[in-house]
């Protein structure tokens, strides 16, 4: 009996130690495909030591991580083309002014060269909103004019512009504090379910769009008198791929019993449609999202106001946000993750912060330079074919929205790739 129980007991070692060993596919760098792989089958289900019930689990960063390009602002381009709003003329108002310290004179100018206040710009963009609001009634008016006939009044590009342009300003005026919730609150008055539509039209027309930049220009005084802020013009970029790479290791993650998770700064709901739709390939669970949260009222309306308790997912609210769900002693797990996957400066505590971490995947965007991601790319340079390397740097292309079979980031416009910021 005692040999025969022996003889049971192997068998199942032998069973364990013979699953299958993952492999990854795709443009990934050599060494940084050695090392996934390991990661995942040390620590996955074909090790003697995996435990069901402790099993390990990954976080990545959504927007130039898991996808390429950012989800939240290709998404405001869409949600502006089409006029997805789900506010009145007065409530957008104090939308635009949430947060902001509306007396600050804004650093982004107009084409004049002349500059002004977030009050001086919410000005003309609610004028502008008024108009589409009583002319298109999916807005909440009483118009009758179609989106094509909309599209035609100046009045359209001159909301659409200077919405596009107001973000940038706060970002490049304030911190990310501000300027994260900010772009947020525009999905005022939908909800879940029209956020998560909107994100699946959204990523189908990006992946129709060609890579590149894109310039909006709002009308001149002659085509519509009386703009406080003057003619502005913005650029930004369109062209948002799904990455097979990752869309394969999201899937070969949890295969090998690993969970996966999100931890982004972008919308929740917003995320939470990349990373589940079937269409999209990542397959993730919509329940394993953390990201920007915003109260609802009883209808299940978004709020414009953060959600109570909740810390901003950027930074070093992403290490308190995987601490209280997940890591810490009253999370899920109550231990750290074992791979953490980030792109730029708002994942580098996450990528930095947890002691058990085994891998950190960074995305090569030249971000970081003097700070944190900076000196993690370094050393993912530094310790590049050794067998203990933590930090692994992936190389991107740009002008292609695919990985490259390196650590170096190919600059969108540029031919020739680069390892580190210079």
């Amino acid at each position: 009996m005692t040999i025969l129980l022996l003889g049971i007991l192997l068998s199942c070692v032998d069973c364990r130690n013979n699953e299958k060993q993952l492999t990854l596919s795709g443009n990934w760098d050599a060494f940084n495909k050695t090392q996934i792989e390991k990661l995942i089958n040390i620590y996955g289900k074909s090790s003697s030591n995996y435990n069901p019930e402790k099993p390990p689990y990954a976080v990545f960063d959504c927007d130039n991580t898991t996808i390429f390009l950012d989800i939240e602002e290709t998404n405001l381009a869409y949600q502006l083309e089409n006029l997805i709003f789900g506010c009145t003329p007065n409530q957008l108002k104090d939308i635009l002014c949430t947060g902001i310290d509306t007396t600050i004179v804004l650093k982004d100018a107009n084409l004049s060269g002349e500059k002004f206040t977030t009050s001086q710009i919410a000005t003309d963009i609610t004028a502008s909103y008024t108009w589409l609001y009583n002319n298109y009634k999916p807005l909440g008016g009483k118009g009758s004019l179609t989106l094509d006939e909309v599209k035609k009044n100046p009045n359209y590009a001159n909301f659409t512009t200077k919405v596009r342009f107001l973000y940038d300003a706060i970002c490049n005026t304030f911190t990310e504090e501000i300027a994260y919730p900010w772009i947020t609150y525009l999905f005022t008055g939908l909800d879940s379910t029209q956020v998560r539509e909107m994100a699946a039209k959204n990523v189908k027309w990006q992946m129709s769009q060609k890579i590149g930049n894109v310039v909006w220009t709002s009308p001149g005084s002659a085509e519509l008198p009386g703009q406080q802020a003057g003619q502005v013009s913005v650029t930004w970029k369109t062209g948002l791929r799904l990455v097979p790479e990752m869309q394969d290791l999201h899937n070969k993650l949890r295969e090998a019993g690993f969970d996966v998770w999100m931890c982004s700064a972008s919308f929740v709901d917003l995320i939470k449609e990349v990373v589940s739709n079937p269409s999209f390939g990542y397959n993730d669970n919509p329940t394993n999202v953390i990201a920007m949260e915003l109260e609802r009222d009883p209808n299940g309306k978004i709020l414009p106001v953060f959600r109570n308790g909740y810390d901003q997912t950027q930074r070093s609210g992403k290490t308190k946000a995987i601490t209280r769900f997940l890591a810490g002693p009253s999370g899920k797990y109550g231990y750290d993750p074992s791979l953490v996957a980030g792109d730029s400066e708002g994942d580098q505590n996450m990528l930095s912060d947890f002691k058990g971490l085994k891998v950190g995947l960074i995305i090569n965007r030249l971000k970081g330079k003097n700070q944190i991601l900076g000196d993690l790319c370094k050393q993912a340079v530094d310790t590049y074919q050794q067998d203990n390397a933590k930090y692994l740097l992936q190389g991107r292309d740009d002008n292609k929205g695919i990985f490259i079979p390196s650590q170096e980031h190919l600059k969108y416009g540029s031919t020739s790739g680069t390892k580190l910021p210079e």
